[in-house]
């Protein structure tokens, strides 16, 4: 059986791998680091998260966590090793990124069915299945063949990295642990309030900061649900309180009322070492950045292990490039998933993965396949980025706005918004259990230990 090729190492081209040598198909999976590496990336290793800790919310009843639950049903890797590699993170899923991505490195390099190749992929094969999942930051050289193999040019925007500090040099008198509104466990995040006073004078020192300098041929156009803090300042002087500031849902122990503003840390790992500062990316000079951020309460002698950064991202026009199976129209043998498909957060590219997986899988097999129902969280996303308005195209996350409305449900029922976001996800599960048992034995998807190749001998994680 010929193998199938994968460019990039990150969240989706792993899951896709995983998914596919499942099923008995040899994948040669390329990563150009660290032969190359990235400005965004710190290690070799496969799957690394390099912005965020967080998965998002975990929340049953939530967008996210119908994506999420999806996956979980459908037998993904990474929801798994997620699990394995957890963190405290308050009604969110937060890893411990260093083990998420050792666990995810470690399971791609024991596969007796994949093979990882470290180096660079240049060339697009027309004779084999070919799927890119470069992510945001595409090589010139790939960039470029797939720019000539659709005739279009890419689109860009420029994402952003949060700072992190060490734990040990955090003033704790300054700081109270507590998840907002009681969710989670009260050590999941550490809290930094600011006064009306202190708030005013972080936000002119942000107004006035220095930022890294850009170059006239870059257009920058941020992705909304990403932007830097100075970025969200310069929108006005409340605007922060409405976003990574917001102090809503947290009461300060030592006062026993809300804060004028906040700050959260989330722990970055299970030894609580180092904490990241929960939305805020920024693209500051890294000087200044010391300099604002130790204004803020407890922080005010931080060391920190990493300033907040900004990079490029890369993502197609997928409405006007992509079937619904994800593979090229004008290429049908070249796949694509990740951010280069135009999604935007780690587990909708895993989703992308996983479902560019399958139908790769199908496509060797020679079996139809289409992807889950519209109904499902992974069926809106992908119909979503294969049908929106090719003209206005913008990177998404999951949200229940993509998915279809409720229909023949009583009026009481539909007005009530969280009673309707139950019924949607219910209706989502089930379709999605009709749909896998359609494409898998009864037992995939199953809870079980992270394990593979028993009858080759390899040892479980």
């Amino acid at each position: 059986m010929a193998r199938v090729i994968i460019a990039g190492g990150g969240l989706a081209g792993s899951e896709a791998a995983w998914q596919l040598a499942e099923q008995g198909i040899p994948v040669t999976l390329f990563e150009m680091r660290p032969q190359r590496s990235t400005p965004a990336h710190k290690t070799d290793r496969l799957a690394e998260l390099v912005c965020s800790n967080s998965l998002k919310s975990d929340t049953p009843g939530s967008a996210s966590w119908l994506l999420k639950e999806e996956l979980r049903r459908g037998g993904s890797l990474l929801m798994r090793v997620a699990r394995e590699a957890a963190v405290p993170g308050g009604a969110a899923l937060a890893v411990d990124r260093e083990r998420f991505a050792g666990l995810v490195t470690e399971a791609m390099e024991a596969h007796p069915r994949i093979a990882v190749r470290r180096e660079e992929l240049v060339e697009i094969p027309a004779d084999t299945l070919v799927l890119l999942a470069t992510g945001p930051l595409t090589s010139d050289a790939l960039a470029a063949r797939l720019q000539a193999l659709t005739g279009v040019e890419h689109l860009a925007f420029y994402d952003a990295i949060s700072p992190i500090v060490e734990a040990e040099t955090l003033n704790l008198e300054r700081i109270f642990p507590a998840s907002r509104y009681g969710k989670g466990g009260d050590g999941d995040y550490l809290n930094c309030p600011l006064n009306e006073a202190e708030y005013r004078a972080f936000y002119e020192a942000l107004r006035s900061a220095e930022a890294v300098l850009r170059h006239p041929f870059e257009d920058v156009r941020y992705f909304e649900a990403c932007l830097p803090i100075e970025e969200l300042a310069r929108r006005g002087v409340d605007t922060l309180r409405f976003g990574p500031m917001k102090p809503v849902g947290l009461i300060d122990p030592r006062t026993g009322r809300q804060p004028y503003a906040v700050v959260q840390l989330r722990p970055e790992n299970l030894r609580f070492s180092s904490y990241n500062l929960v939305g805020f990316q920024n693209h500051l000079k890294f000087p200044e950045q010391k300099r604002i951020l130790r204004l803020i309460p407890g922080l005010e002698n931080a060391e920190f292990l990493r300033f907040g950064q900004i990079h490029r991202n890369t993502y197609i026009n997928a409405p006007r490039l992509l079937a619904p199976d994800l593979s090229l129209r004008s290429a049908p043998n070249v796949f694509i998933a990740g951010q280069l498909s135009g999604v935007e957060g780690y587990v909708e590219c895993i989703a992308t993965g996983w479902l560019a997986g399958l139908a790769m899988a199908a496509r060797v097999k020679r079996e139809a396949f289409a992807p889950p129902p519209r109904s499902t969280a992974i069926g809106s996303l992908v119909h979503y980025i294969t049908h929106a308005d090719s003209s206005s195209y913008q990177p998404a996350n999951i949200s229940f706005d993509l998915l279809p409305p409720l229909e023949d449900q009583p009026r009481r029922m539909v007005r009530d918004r969280q009673a309707r976001r139950r019924l949607q996800c219910q209706r989502a599960l089930e379709d999605f259990g009709r749909w896998l048992a359609g494409i898998r034995p009864p037992t995939f998807g199953q809870d079980q230990p992270l394990a593979w190749g028993a009858s080759q001998g390899v040892t479980a994680l």
